[in-house]
């Protein structure tokens, strides 16, 4: 049996230790001291178990072939001829099955070409009984996937085609296929990661960034909407962390990624093998506990390939396993390091983002005196006035909605559908009496992703006072639609996949008292990112007093959300 098929989540740290210890070390040379310098050595970083047992295992996977150290560079061997032609390459080696993004010129963005190859592969591979573990990644370092191709949904939707709403109805489709996948799928978010590529990482068990992540939801600077699932995660963040992300477009980069928490409420249900639409029986599967980030685990990107090597190894589809087989490679923080959207940063954000209006928080950014909210409001002024309308809208609903419920409310706030496509009537243009037509996405696109150089958009209306939140609510979430998202599984979740990543505040705030900071490094065997978060939250929210020799902590600032 393999070594790796005798792990139980109750005995898995203990089993690592053991069989790293006994792992055979390789002949030192100067090849393998140059490739252990380039990914940092841990041992030298801090003298715990837990970083000398990482040490040992990356010092295994460095090895040495040729007289050169295996190192990532394009996330695996030498394409052929027509692998290199590809959009989509797919890849089996041993127990791991592989899509790599191969659209490098477009930043490997996402058109309906690509979700076609993807969506029926990673149905069969879910079924075989020899893939244990599935990768998604990108080619080279400079992006995972930056986003759909809008400028090719433009193209399409100047000429009336089809393939318009197909586009999105397909890639929902596989957004929530990747949600409720059977089989652990792990996202290699190393590079650019927007738009559609967080569609297609966010929702899987396992999300890696690494030093070249750069994360950002840009929507509302092309007059959209978060999609792929946005109303649903960054609902889900601590505090007004997703609103605030959601409305901005900002970026985050490397290790922030892992660190920008989700608070996220415990329930997997899916639809009941007995439910009938009169009553809507659901059947609760199991409940999870509630934490989750946008990344799962950071990773520097000179140990991808060896991380890869080591999933394909293995004999197994536990959760349990592949999660502890990925903390072998991970990456050390630097303890001086601020994560930007700490301390006043943050708290600025919940006190001027918790609005359920933009007037409201355009307000509340106002009076805010910190430099902060100055630079803030006048990002929110670049942007679409009916995409900022419409998004916080959308972030407020989907905190109480099924991702289910979630893509079908993004399927049917599609901008585009002002003028709808099905395969029966391929334009069936509403009543504009009752329905607004929006122009700001294809302005959006055009100014700033084709003009070259770039203009600024010319928005309709062009500001906040022109819209009526009213008017936005019955024309982009009460008015119906022609069409129906139909999704290809009857699974629904109302949290995120949250059970390796770091802790949300919520789970901070219910072990407030005592030793904090080392129950959690416990509770998650060291895992890197956890003390930091930790840290943060304790001096921002809360007040630290001495007791009888004990320390504890007593809430002064409570959580927004609540």
């Amino acid at each position: 049996m393999h070594r790796l098929q005798m792990f139980r989540p109750s005995n898995a740290a203990a089993l690592l230790r053991r069989n790293i210890t006994s792992l055979p070390m390789h002949r030192s040379t100067p090849h393998t001291a140059a490739a252990l310098s380039t990914t940092t050595n841990l041992s030298q970083i801090s003298n715990t178990r837990v970083a000398a047992q990482r040490a040992q295992a990356l010092a295994r996977w460095f090895t040495v072939g040729n007289g050169r150290a295996k190192m990532s560079t394009l996330h695996g061997t030498a394409a052929s001829t027509e692998e290199q032609q590809a959009d989509v390459i797919q890849r089996k080696h041993l127990g791991s099955r592989t899509f790599i993004l191969n659209r490098p010129l477009r930043l490997n963005s996402l058109n309906l070409s690509m979700i076609r190859n993807i969506t029926p592969q990673l149905q069969a591979w879910d079924k075989s009984d020899l893939a244990k573990v599935i990768i998604i990644k990108g080619t080279g370092h400079r992006a995972f996937c930056a986003g759909g191709d809008v400028r090719e949904i433009i193209k399409l939707l100047d000429e009336r085609a089809p393939e318009t709403l197909e586009f999105f109805e397909e890639e929902y489709q596989l957004n929530h296929l990747i949600a409720t996948l059977g089989t652990p799928l792990v996202a290699i978010m190393d590079g650019v990661t927007m738009g559609g590529g967080v569609g297609l990482s966010v929702h899987a068990p396992f999300r890696i960034a690494t030093e070249n992540t750069v994360f950002a939801m840009p929507e509302t600077a092309i007059g959209l909407f978060p999609d792929v699932g946005g109303s649903f995660f960054l609902s889900r963040m601590d505090g007004e962390v997703g609103t605030y992300l959601a409305l901005t477009g900002e970026k985050l980069k490397g290790s922030d990624v892992l660190r920008t928490e989700s608070d996220l409420r415990p329930c997997v249900i899916m639809n009941s093998p007995f439910w009938r639409a009169d009553h809507g029986l659901r059947l609760t599967i199991r409940s999870p506990p509630s934490h989750a980030g946008i990344a799962t685990h950071y990773v520097p990107s000179s140990r991808l390939q060896a991380l890869e090597d080591r999933l394909a190894e293995l004999e197994t589809s536990d959760n349990e396993v592949i999660n502890m087989a990925i903390e072998e490679f991970v990456g050390e923080f630097d303890p001086h390091y601020k994560y930007p959207l700490s301390g006043n940063v943050r708290r600025s954000i919940d006190r001027c983002f918790r609005g359920d209006t933009i007037g409201e928080i355009v307000e509340a950014l106002k009076e805010d005196k910190f430099e902060w909210a100055k630079v803030t409001l006048e990002t929110l002024m670049k942007m679409s006035p009916t995409s900022l309308t419409v998004t916080l809208q959308q972030i407020r609903k989907g905190a109480d909605m099924t991702i289910s419920e979630c893509f079908r409310m993004e399927f049917n706030l599609n901008f585009w559908q002002r003028v709808v496509f099905t395969s029966h009537n391929p334009f069936i243009i509403p009543s504009r009496s009752t329905l607004q037509v929006s122009p700001d996405f294809r302005e959006g696109v055009t100014s700033l992703l084709v003009n070259k150089p770039a203009t600024t958009p010319t928005w309709n209306p062009p500001t906040l006072s022109e819209i009526s939140d009213t008017d936005v609510l019955n024309s982009y979430f009460f008015a119906p639609s022609p069409n129906e998202l139909s999704l290809l599984t009857s699974k629904d979740l109302s949290t995120l996949h949250s059970r390796y990543a770091l802790p949300t505040e919520k789970d901070i705030e219910r072990v407030v008292t005592g030793e904090v900071k080392g129950w959690f490094s416990r509770d998650r065997r060291g895992k890197q990112g956890v003390r930091e978060k930790v840290v943060e939250v304790l001096e921002r929210r809360t007040t630290i007093i001495a007791a009888d020799g004990l320390k504890a902590a007593i809430v002064t600032d409570p959580s927004p959300t609540q």
